[in-house]
């Protein structure tokens, strides 16, 4: 009986522990930098057919 109440509680560790970390709060560490200006080259029409 022992061995039964013990597996459904590391059960419901783990769920809970799953739980917490998909609705907890946000862990990354992205830097805040802001919006960025475009540097590439702009469209030109006609150009994409010669590759």
């Amino acid at each position: 009986m022992r061995a039964i109440s013990n597996l459904i509680a590391r059960i419901t560790q783990y769920i809970s522990e799953a739980a917490v970390r998909i609705f907890g709060p946000n862990d990354d560490a992205y830097p805040n930098i802001g919006v960025q200006p475009f540097t590439g080259d702009p469209y030109k029409e006609g150009t994409a057919n010669n590759w």
